[in-house]
């Protein structure tokens, strides 16, 4: 008879070739080549793998040894930062392009589980309060603590509803708002809110929306809490304008656009950090709103880290590629007949009176 004693089995996968990961990466590459690879420090790599860990960590099997937690997360990073494809990458660090995929996915996961709380927080009272006061000393614009702008990022043609993802200049994107918007509160520090009920029911925003405001695009609705500059009117219609009324809205525009400018920054340095969103994303529709979310908490996370940022990523955004539709008809204006309109005309006259009269200012 025949015996099974002496048959040894043999692991069904194969073993790829790790030597430029183990050897060139971890010990190799200089603080230069982390910060261009994967936009961060090693130091803050090695912290993001230690919060990450009860969510990415694996354990050995009899049939294959885990990829270790700091590969994982490495080829996610590179993915994000590059948006290189998914079979360049596998060769790089010597694994199939479907675990590419899903590194890439269950670290996008983990980052909004993990980290979102710590990094995505409501701001606390002081720190709206320190905010108004940067809006007013910087850009001279009163009662104000943020700036919100959207985010269109390119996706591949969807199987169905492909009219819902087509955007105003005809290509198909993926927006941040409503669900999400990415907001500049201070010079250097930037974090993601959320409109609609987020924006009515946080606490935080219950207590200060009654005395601040934040600055939105051409396309938002005007709300009390939600000013947005005067549209441009033709040629004809600013001569039937009343007398007095034209410069009085002029000098709200400039005061307007000089503080909203923050955000469009904060956005361009966002797509210049992580080169996902600004080049077409390739990836399931299932997967990129997570990945959008992912981006902007690892963002704060550098931030808070002091990593450096250059100025020669913003190069890497390449405006031709998937340039950012425009604001005036990405979305229809709120009805003017509604309350929540008129009130928001209301407190814009306010802010037209205030830029008018340098006494007020001087109050301040």
């Amino acid at each position: 008879c025949l015996s099974f004693c002496d048959i040894r089995t043999r692991p069904w996968t194969s073993m790829e070739c790790t030597d430029w990961w183990e050897r060139v990466v971890m010990t190799e590459f200089q603080p230069s080549d982390w910060l261009e690879k994967f936009r961060m420090s090693r130091e803050t790599f090695i912290f993001l793998c230690g919060k990450l860990k009860p969510r990415l960590a694996r354990q050995d099997t009899h049939f294959r040894r885990a990829l270790p937690l700091e590969k994982r997360v490495a080829v996610a990073l590179w993915r994000l930062a590059s948006n290189i494809e998914y079979r360049t990458i596998s060769g790089l660090f010597g694994m199939g392009s479907s675990t590419v995929c899903k590194c890439v996915r269950d670290l996008c996961h983990a980052i909004v589980t993990l980290l979102r709380p710590v990094y995505l927080c409501s701001p606390s009272v002081q720190k709206v309060e320190d905010s108004a006061r940067h809006f007013l000393s910087r850009w001279g614009f009163p009662h104000c603590v943020g700036a919100v702008a959207t985010l269109h990022t390119a996706i591949l043609t969807p199987s169905a509803n492909v009219a819902n993802y087509a955007n105003p200049d005809g290509w198909l994107s993926v927006v941040s708002q409503p669900g999400r918007l990415f907001a500049s509160i201070a010079e250097h520090s930037q974090l993601l809110l959320e409109t609609g009920f987020y924006l009515s029911q946080a606490s935080i925003f219950h207590i200060v929306l009654s005395r601040y405001v934040l600055l939105g695009e051409p396309g938002y609705p005007l709300q009390p809490w939600l000013m947005k500059a005067y549209s441009k009117k033709k040629k004809e219609e600013e001569d039937e304008e009343e007398e007095g009324l034209a410069e009085p809205r002029r000098a709200f525009n400039q005061r307007f656009v000089r503080a909203w400018r923050g955000a469009a920054v904060a956005l361009l340095r966002l797509r210049a950090l992580w080169q996902c969103l600004s080049k077409r994303n390739d990836c399931s529709l299932d997967v990129v709103p997570t990945m959008i979310l992912a981006c902007c908490i690892l963002h704060n996370v550098c931030e808070a880290h002091g990593d450096l940022f250059r100025g020669e990523w913003h190069g890497e955004v390449t405006k031709g590629e998937n340039p950012q539709p425009g604001h005036t008809a990405a979305r229809a204006p709120s009805p003017p007949g509604t309350s929540d309109h008129l009130q928001g005309e209301e407190v814009r006259k306010l802010f037209c009176d205030y830029f008018q009269h340098p006494q007020l200012q001087q109050q301040d």
